[in-house]
């Protein structure tokens, strides 16, 4: 955790910070979907967690997780947007910590 957070997590929580390119983004063949666009699907999101509770098991600061953008809490702290959540609401976690493993994500 960073100085600019002083946040001490509690019990299984997670604080993230969702990336900064996941604004708009470009179809296979070229055509640029905003941010704004409605998804037919749900849409997961990926983000950098920042801070991590004393009962996190299997997610690490400065992991990168993908979890569900609608079920979230945010907090402003110094200016800054992050997300709070249970590592149960984590769906994916993608580390260089794993090396070379088929994916680098693992359930």
């Amino acid at each position: 955790m960073s100085d600019k957070t002083p946040i001490k997590m509690l019990h299984d929580r997670l604080l993230v910070e969702l990336d900064r390119e996941a604004g708009e983004r470009r179809s296979s063949g070229g055509i640029v979907i905003p941010a704004t666009a409605a998804m037919g699907a749900k849409r997961l999101a990926w983000s950098r967690v920042v801070a991590i509770g004393p009962q996190v098991r299997s997610v690490k600061a400065d992991d990168r997780v993908l979890f569900d953008p609608e079920e979230r809490a945010e907090v402003e702290v110094h200016g800054e947007t992050y997300v709070v959540m249970r590592e149960r609401d984590v769906h994916a976690v993608a580390a260089d910590r794993y090396g070379d493993s088929a994916t680098g994500l693992y359930l």
